[in-house]
């Protein structure tokens, strides 16, 4: 099978995280020939290393890499079976009409048309399920189909990598190893200190709205000794309120199977977006998603419905709520983060989230992932043209 996976980078990391992901996950996987491409290769670089910024056409993982640019090409490569496009990024016009020209071959009996599918955002919504592997009729007569991720067997599922728990399990079995791949990221000898001496530990990945000094602020005044991971430039002026029970380490963006890694490491991971989401509920561990912010507060509503389906302790879904809304916004709830964040971390509802955190990420992982899901689609898809 030969894809095109089509990627536009709107919000920093995540696009390319989870485009990447996809990518290397049915090129090792499925088999497939695996055709990526990007727009902004600088972000990319910045979280797999080996990608040349300059670099129109390259190679990685047994994925042939090509800078999107928006000028108009007559030299671009044929489509292959299968496009898509990340987040409803149209393709070229060029490249569809491309399509439309395999299309009409189809049509008389000459060839077999490209499958055309959007790779949509990750939500809990119910309506998704509905809404999952449908097509949508264009007028040129190009059909494209919408592919959901999701948590239940009714959409396309979540991306996971064979083999991912057991590593995890390794890695989190041994405190030894945690503090030798910290080490690696260049945490400094006192934050190393602190962690085996046994400090809880949290990874902190946020927007620039989230409550972070309140955070902060709450864990030096805690009995226990904490120690927070924060990669470079994210929330800064954090280190200012590093105290004697709080250690504020800052760790470099690292390729994707370390940002697992860095997960792991971790008691209580604060993420955002959707790859980071994705990646901490296969920690196994207690999270606090903030969710990319929308005009109107929609965003709100789809934590909602995460939260619904997330088997915490209300007390964590509180703290996740609060997390998520800032100074001005109706309702907010961010002066109570220190009252939420107190109450999820006291036993026994700390105890609960723990063993919550477990149970959900089995659930997720009974069944096929993303990758697996879009394959099956496409074979079958594919037998009936």
């Amino acid at each position: 099978m030969r894809a095109d996976l089509f990627c536009r980078v709107v919000d920093n990391y995540g696009d390319i995280g989870v485009c990447w992901r996809l990518a290397r996950r049915l090129a090792q996987g499925p088999g497939w020939r695996m055709r990526l491409w990007v727009d902004d290769l600088h972000a990319f670089a910045r979280i797999q290393p080996g990608i040349d910024p300059a670099a129109a056409r390259q190679q990685l993982a047994g994925v042939d890499i090509i800078h999107w640019q928006d000028e108009a090409s007559s030299t671009l490569p044929a489509p292959g079976d299968v496009v898509i496009e990340a987040f409803a990024c149209d393709p070229p016009a060029e490249f569809i009409d491309a399509m439309r020209a395999l299309a009409a071959e189809s049509a008389r009996g000459e060839g077999v048309a490209p499958i055309w599918i959007n790779l949509e955002y990750l939500s809990a919504e119910d309506w998704v399920e509905g809404f999952h592997t449908m097509p949508s009729q264009r007028a040129d007569g190009l059909v494209k189909y919408f592919f959901f991720p999701g948590f239940t067997p009714a959409t396309g599922g979540l991306l996971r990598e064979p083999g991912l728990a057991a590593e995890r399990d390794a890695l989190q079995a041994s405190r030894e190893s945690q503090s030798d791949f910290l080490r690696g990221l260049g945490v400094d000898a006192a934050a190393l200190a602190a962690h085996r001496r046994g400090a809880r530990v949290l990874s902190l990945f946020c927007y620039p709205r989230a409550p972070t000094d309140a955070l902060a602020q709450t864990m030096r005044h805690r009995p226990e000794s904490t120690l927070i991971l924060v990669p470079e430039g994210i929330a800064p002026g954090l280190d200012e309120l590093a105290g004697d029970a709080l250690r504020i380490a800052r760790v470099p963006f690292v390729a994707q199977p370390d940002f697992d890694r860095l997960l792991w490491c971790a008691d209580l991971n604060f993420v955002r977006g959707e790859d980071s989401f994705v990646r901490a509920a296969w920690a196994a561990r207690p999270l606090v998603w903030q969710i990319y912010p929308q005009h109107g507060g929609t965003h709100l509503e789809k934590l909602d419905a995460w939260l619904a389906r997330y088997p915490a302790p209300e007390t964590a879904r509180a703290l996740a709520r609060a997390w998520n809304q800032a100074p001005g916004d109706q309702g907010t709830a961010t002066p109570d983060l220190p009252q939420a964040l107190e109450a999820a971390l006291t036993e026994p509802v700390w105890g609960a989230w723990q063993a919550a955190a477990h149970a959900w990420d089995a659930e997720l992982a009974s069944g096929p992932d993303l990758a697996d899901k879009l394959a099956t689609f496409c074979a079958e898809m594919l037998k009936t043209r």
